[in-house]
């Protein structure tokens, strides 16, 4: 049986790892037969093996799968489950591997004419100019220019045009994820829908009701298809109940001239309205274990009373097991953040924001859970750490994260290996000296040279790497888990927004800006849509999101009282906390 490690081959020797429930501890993928401590220099020196794509569908190997209108479905999506992580997206040395690269919206699609007979910015081919750049040619098509026939830079209301299907046009399926996306950093999705809605019908008005009933009859599935896109990639946009109503009229609107339409259009309806139904109970469930978490039980409050506490350990003594449950509250979390929230992070204010109605909820509120999560996890690391009042059982715990974090490695969560490491590190935590001279250290300390921040966090996209392409050839489901560190996701969205700027000096909107972030976005929704195969174990579950956690002050408190100050720094800060928190106390 092969090693079930993600990073097989990157080690000089690896175990066969057992997966059962009586399965003894599994030995670190770190070890080697000829050291007892892996030289850092080696771990990912090894080639990541490839393997048979077990479904014998050929994958593409880029950010978007391009595809005729005829051949879509309602539930296909614009996005390949083989997406290549891209490397330090800063780096001078990168070559992007833009959806730009393979969208069909070339200068060909300029040659369209309205029904009224006006030149829009796509069919205005009066004058073309064309200009050479090295190998490259750059074409300007009215409002639009396009590099190597990739649209690079237009006019808001150009893209907006470029949007709108027609009886023989409809804009290539990685335009409109990218322009969806981003189209909310100059105004707001209403406004866009508003107008593409107002733009597909007028443009079939000839004055003669008859024939613009029958060009509308044409143009109206190609419409369906477009909100079909829209409300299945970006369904929390409406939440915003003019969304909604703007989408009940466009439904009046179909009924009209196609019944085929209408009855998909009802169908895509009930489906967002599904969608959203269980984002609000998602929410609700969020709000409901943060409200139990949030208790203090006496328990909490002295060292005496933490001895009949229930520990991690009294709960999951599994490292494996529990790095499994890990997995499921990071890919359950995940599955419910819209790809818009990294964009609506740093998009401009809604002007209805005071608006009030029931679809109506903050934009970024799954998001921030998400990272609200990470230091949840960071912190209960440190509590199960510092609330022992032995050494030996601190020193078991802290062995104990430290295999958790070797198994969220093997697995692929990367965001839960941090959180665990971040937690170890916090200042209670580190200072136990005492504590720390009776654990072994050489796996944590491989474990935090692979998360080490140095040369922009160059060795964990290394291994973010090599876990993507063991997704991308996955011969079992839990192969395909790749969960990234998401704080340094966000982070690198963020400097790829302020880095480039988002009009040009002439008033174009950049759209390389946009393909690339579409890029960084369309990565994340291939890892969040992969189904957790591990079993669930309810208590387990309950303990992480529930059980309560020190407060950072008490936390210090705690590492005060587990091991005494070193110096009159810290027994003036013990002397201060004790203080603090008894006032705190006889406040509540």
């Amino acid at each position: 049986m092969p090693p079930t490690t993600p990073y097989a081959g990157k080690f000089s020797s690896c175990s066969v790892y057992n997966n059962n429930n009586h399965h003894p501890q599994p030995q670190s993928p770190y070890n080697s037969n000829t050291a007892p401590k892996p030289s850092r220099e080696h771990i990912h020196n090894g080639v990541y093996p490839a393997a048979e794509n077990p479904y014998d569908v050929p994958q593409p190997h880029h950010a978007y799968r391009s595809s005729s209108v005829s051949s879509m479905t309602s539930k296909e999506h614009h996005y390949s489950s083989s997406c290549v992580v891209s490397e330090n997206p800063y780096s001078p040395q990168r070559q992007p591997h833009s959806p730009r690269q393979h969208s069909t919206s070339c200068p060909g699609r300029a040659h369209r004419h309205s029904s009224n007979g006006e030149h829009s910015c796509r069919n205005n081919v009066a004058s073309v100019k064309s200009r050479l750049y090295g190998q490259g040619i750059t074409a300007s098509y009215g409002e639009m220019c396009y590099h190597d026939n990739s649209l690079v830079s237009a006019s808001l209301e150009a893209l907006i045009q470029h949007l709108v299907p027609t009886v023989d046009y409809y804009p290539d399926r990685s335009y409109v994820f990218t322009f969806l996306l981003s189209s909310r950093l100059f105004l707001h999705p209403y406004e866009l829908m508003t107008r593409v809605c107002h733009l597909c019908v007028e443009q079939q008005r000839s004055g003669d009701a008859l024939l613009d009933k029958i060009r509308f009859r044409e143009v109206a599935p190609k419409l369906v298809q477009l909100l079909t896109e829209w409300t299945e990639t970006f369904p929390y946009d409406f939440r915003d109940e003019r969304m909604m109503r703007c989408l009940k009229d466009m439904t009046q609107h179909v009924s009209r001239g196609d019944e085929y339409s209408w009855r998909a259009m009802q169908q895509m309806t009930q489906r967002l309205i599904k969608r959203l139904s269980a984002l609000g109970q998602y929410e609700e469930a969020v709000a409901a274990l943060n409200a139990a978490a949030e208790e203090r039980p006496t328990s909490l409050k002295n060292k005496q009373a933490a001895a009949q506490r229930s520990d991690i350990l009294s709960v999951c003594d599994d490292a494996f097991i529990l790095a499994q449950q890990l997995t499921h509250i990071e890919l359950d979390r995940l599955s419910f953040i819209g790809p818009e929230e990294f964009i609506q992070t740093f998009a401009l204010k809604d002007p209805m924001e005071n608006h009030k109605g029931f679809f109506r909820k903050r934009k970024t509120s799954n998001l921030e859970a998400y990272v609200s999560w990470f230091n949840r996890l960071s912190f209960l690391v440190a509590t199960e750490i510092c609330m022992p009042a032995k050494k030996k059982q601190r020193a078991r715990i802290i062995e104990f994260f430290i295999d958790v974090a070797q198994e969220c490695f093997n697995i692929g969560n990367f965001n839960s290996l941090m959180a665990i490491i971040t937690g170890m590190n916090m200042n209670p935590v580190s200072r136990l000296k005492k504590t720390w001279s009776k654990v072994n250290t050489d796996k944590f300390e491989i474990l935090e040279h692979q998360m080490d921040p140095s040369s922009n966090f160059s060795n964990y996209r290394t291994a973010l790497r090599g876990a993507t392409q063991r997704s991308e050839t996955a011969h079992s489901s839990q192969e395909k888990i790749v969960i990234p560190f998401f704080s340094l996701l966000i982070k690198d969205i963020y400097f790829l927004n302020e880095g480039c700027a988002s009009r040009l000096p002439n008033g174009h909107i950049n759209f390389e800006k946009l393909w690339e972030l579409a890029k960084q976005v369309s990565e994340f929704l291939v890892w969040r849509q992969v189904v957790c195969p591990f079993d669930r174990d309810r208590r387990v579950l309950q303990y992480l999101v529930t059980t309560p956690i020190l407060t950072e002050d008490e936390l210090h408190l705690a590492s005060f009282e587990s091991e005494g100050p070193e110096n009159h720094m810290e027994k003036d800060s013990r002397r201060s906390l004790r203080s603090s928190l008894l006032h705190r106390e006889n406040r509540s």
